[in-house]
């Protein structure tokens, strides 16, 4: 996608150049279920690339349900040998007739007006797509399964901590339209525990705070993702509420970075947090940042209904990190390096 994009590869050169036990992958499969979502596409191009240079023989499976939107996103390897697309719903079982050493399960509602406009997706691709996944690696050689979870497990803040560590828990108020994404998560991730204990399969949660990059797909209604889009059109920065909801964000280079990390290192049965702690800020100040760069401004537009239908009710989310830089992982990017980045890129694709 972003192939002759210098910043963007030196992204993917800052990921793969970190010590990480790549021949864990050699000859072995991956499949990243939801590929070409934000984190798939540049996790991906990370595993190719890796490929090329070290001669791993890694067989990469891209599987989605739009091949149209697959065959774009992936349009580099087409004759790669290495990479296969996989055209697929995951509500639906695995085929059996590819063994997958790994597997990376991403694909769900990642955005405010899926969540409102496909809530019954919204929350079976999670626990029905995940319970698929589960259930292929219970009959087969699966090495390891990544289940990609959400900050937004943890729910409202209940004002008893400044910092959400992997075991606090606080309250989604579960009837209402948005709260298929969060407590489709949280099911999830107690299915996968059920798993591990009946079936004694290997099952790593990342905790994703909230994601931005180059690989955001149009559709992609998050606040961070509008602010960024309206920078490199070089208009004002949209924002939609007071903006002092104070929230974790990473870069995705970074996201990337630590799912490979715990993909080698992580520990059965455990969740992680993945953020940057230089990067919790409100949203008001992550607007500021941004129109700062882009010389834009910001204005203040009240959304509509549809709109705050899918808003996160969360004013407080920020993500306790020690446990995965305890493990050894630590972020790549500043927050200047990674606005800028982001931004660079995709004015650059225009």
């Amino acid at each position: 996608m972003f192939s002759r994009n210098l910043d963007y590869q030196k992204d993917i050169e800052k990921v793969i150049g970190n010590p990480l036990n790549w021949e864990k992958l050699s000859n072995k499969s991956l499949l990243f279920v939801g590929a070409s979502g934000m984190i798939g596409t540049f996790l991906i191009d990370c595993l190719m690339s890796i490929n090329e240079k070290q001669d791993l023989n890694i067989s990469v499976y891209a599987m989605g349900r739009n091949q149209t939107k697959l065959e774009s996103r992936f349009s580099n390897y087409k004759d790669d040998s290495n990479f296969h697309l996989v055209i697929g719903d995951i509500l639906e079982p695995l085929s059996s007739d590819v063994q997958y050493d790994f597997i990376i399960h991403g694909a769900s509602n990642t955005h405010p007006k899926a969540y409102v406009s496909d809530p019954i997706n919204t929350i079976m691709t999670n626990i029905k797509g995940t319970e698929q996944v589960l259930d292929y690696a219970s009959k087969n050689t699966v090495e390891r399964v990544l289940f990609l979870s959400t900050v937004e497990v943890y729910g409202e803040n209940r004002g008893d901590t400044e910092k959400f560590d992997e075991q606090y828990c606080g309250y989604i108020d579960c009837n209402t339209l948005r709260a298929g994404y969060p407590e489709g998560k949280r099911a999830s991730e107690a299915l996968c525990q059920a798993y591990i204990k009946q079936y004694g399969i290997d099952v790593v949660i990342p905790r994703l705070c909230r994601i931005f990059g180059p690989t955001m797909l149009s559709e992609d209604s998050k606040a961070s993702s509008q602010f960024i889009k309206n920078a490199v059109n070089g208009e004002d920065i949209v924002l939609k509420s007071e903006g002092t909801q104070y929230y974790s964000y990473s870069y995705v280079a970074d996201a990337a970075y630590a799912l490979l990390y715990l993909l080698f290192n992580g520990e059965n049965g455990e969740a992680y947090n993945i953020a940057n702690s230089e990067f919790d800020l409100t949203l008001k100040e992550l607007a500021t940042k941004i129109s700062e760069i882009a010389g834009t401004k910001v204005i203040f537009e009240i959304p509509d209904s549809s709109e705050s239908a899918g808003y996160s009710k969360a004013t407080q989310a920020i993500l306790d990190t020690t446990k995965i830089e305890t493990l050894g992982w630590k972020p790549i990017y500043s927050l200047d390096e990674g606005l800028e980045q982001v931004i660079r890129i995709m004015k650059t694709e225009e």
